[in-house]
C-alpha cells in the first residue's frame, strides 16, 4: 500500500514538472473546489429523468449489497479469524468498501451519498428543493429494490443452509452470521440507531466528498476505502446496507424458523442455543414490520442528518455561503 502511494506521488511529481510545477498534490481538488464539484453533481442528480434515477438506484442497492454480502462471508470465517477480534472487525469493514467503490466508479445513485450532494447543491441555489425530495424518495425506494433483489439471488444460491448426515437442513456459518448481524441491528433502541446513522453517513459522505477530490481511479479507491472501513468496523448504521443485511436475516429466518430456533453451538462441551428464541419468536422478531420501525426509520433519519447537515451543510457554510 505504501509502495503504491509512493508511485502515485512520483507520477504526480513528474506530471507537475512537465507543467513547470512541483506540487505533489496537483492531482487532487482543494476543499473549496470539491464543494463546487459536489454542487454540480447534486444539481445533475436532481435533474435526472425518473426512469434513469430509478435504474441507477437499483444498481446502487445491489452494489452496496455485494459489499455487505462479502462482509458477511468474511465475518462468518471464524475458524480463520474470529469476527470479534480487531483483525476480524477490520477485515469485515475493509471488504465492505467494495460496495461504494462500485457506486462511485461504475456509476449509480445512492441515497446516503445523495443526502450530501443534493443538499449542498440546494443550499447553493443550483438545485431545486423539489428536485432533492424527488431524488431522495425515488433513489431510496430503488436502493431498497436493488438490495432485496440481491438478497433473494444470494438466498437462492443456497449459502445459508446445508444438509447434515441425518438429512436435516442446518445453518451454515454464513447463514448463522447473517442472522446474527440482523439480530444485532434489530435489537438497537431508536436513539441508538439514530445516532449510529448520523455517525455512519458522516463518514460515508466524507468518502464521497474525498472521492470528488481525486482525479484518477486509484485516488478514488483510497479516498473511499478508509472512511468506509472505519464506519463498518465501528459498527455504525447505514440504511442502504441494512436493506441487505436485515432482509437477508429475515429471509433466512422465515425460510425455516424451527431450524433457527434449534440452532446451537458447543460451549465447554455443552450445546447452547445460538439465538435463544422459539420458532414463533423467530418469525415475530425477524419481520419487515420490525425492520422498518426499529431500524430503517431511525437509521435513515440519522443518515440524512449525518450526510446533509454535518457534511453538505457545514461545507456549504465554510466554502460557498456568500
Amino acid at each position: 500500500m505504501v509502495f503504491i502511494i509512493f508511485l502515485m506521488k512520483i507520477r504526480n511529481l513528474n506530471v507537475g514538472k512537465k507543467k513547470g510545477k512541483g506540487n505533489l498534490l496537483m492531482g487532487f481538488l482543494t476543499p473549496a473546489e470539491i464543494a463546487a464539484t459536489a454542487c454540480a453533481a447534486g444539481k445533475s442528480k436532481t435533474e435526472l429523468p425518473i426512469l434513469k434515477m430509478f435504474l441507477l438506484g437499483i444498481l446502487a442497492g445491489a452494489y452496496i449489497g455485494f459489499g455487505a454480502n462479502l462482509a458477511t462471508k468474511i465475518g462468518s470465517m471464524d475458524t480463520l479469524l474470529p469476527g470479534g477480534t480487531p483483525g476480524g472487525q477490520f477485515l469485515f469493514g475493509a471488504v465492505f468498501s467494495v460496495g461504494l467503490m462500485l457506486v462511485v466508479i461504475a456509476g449509480a445513485e445512492l441515497f446516503t451519498g445523495n443526502n450530501m450532494a443534493c443538499f449542498i447543491s440546494c443550499c447553493n441555489g443550483q438545485a431545486k428543493w423539489s428536485g432533492l425530495l424527488v431524488n431522495w424518495v425515488v433513489v431510496f425506494l430503488a436502493n431498497f429494490v436493488g438490495s432485496v433483489l440481491l438478497v433473494y439471488i444470494v438466498f437462492w444460491g443456497g449459502y445459508w443452509g446445508q444438509t447434515d448426515a441425518a438429512g436435516a437442513i442446518t445453518l451454515t456459518a454464513m447463514g448463522s452470521k447473517a442472522l446474527a448481524i440482523a439480530k444485532g441491528k434489530l435489537s438497537l433502541t431508536f436513539g441508538q440507531a439514530f445516532c449510529r446513522g448520523i455517525l455512519c453517513n458522516w463518514l460515508v459522505c466524507l468518502a464521497v466528498w474525498m472521492a470528488f477530490a481525486a482525479k484518477d481511479i486509484v485516488g478514488k479507491i483510497f479516498a473511499i476505502f478508509f472512511p468506509i472501513m472505519a464506519f463498518v468496523a465501528s459498527g455504525f448504521e447505514h440504511s442502504v446496507a441494512n436493506m441487505f443485511f436485515i432482509p437477508m436475516g429475515i429471509t433466512v429466518a422465515n425460510a425455516n424458523p424451527e431450524m433457527v430456533a434449534a440452532a446451537s453451538k458447543m460451549v465447554d462441551g455443552v450445546p447452547v442455543s445460538v439465538f435463544n428464541m422459539t420458532a414463533d419468536q423467530v418469525v415475530q422478531f425477524f419481520s419487515y414490520a420490525n425492520f422498518f420501525s426499529s431500524n430503517l426509520l431511525p437509521v435513515t433519519l440519522g443518515n440524512i442528518v449525518g450526510g446533509a447537515i454535518f457534511v453538505g451543510g457545514i461545507y456549504w457554510l465554510v466554502y460557498l455561503r456568500k
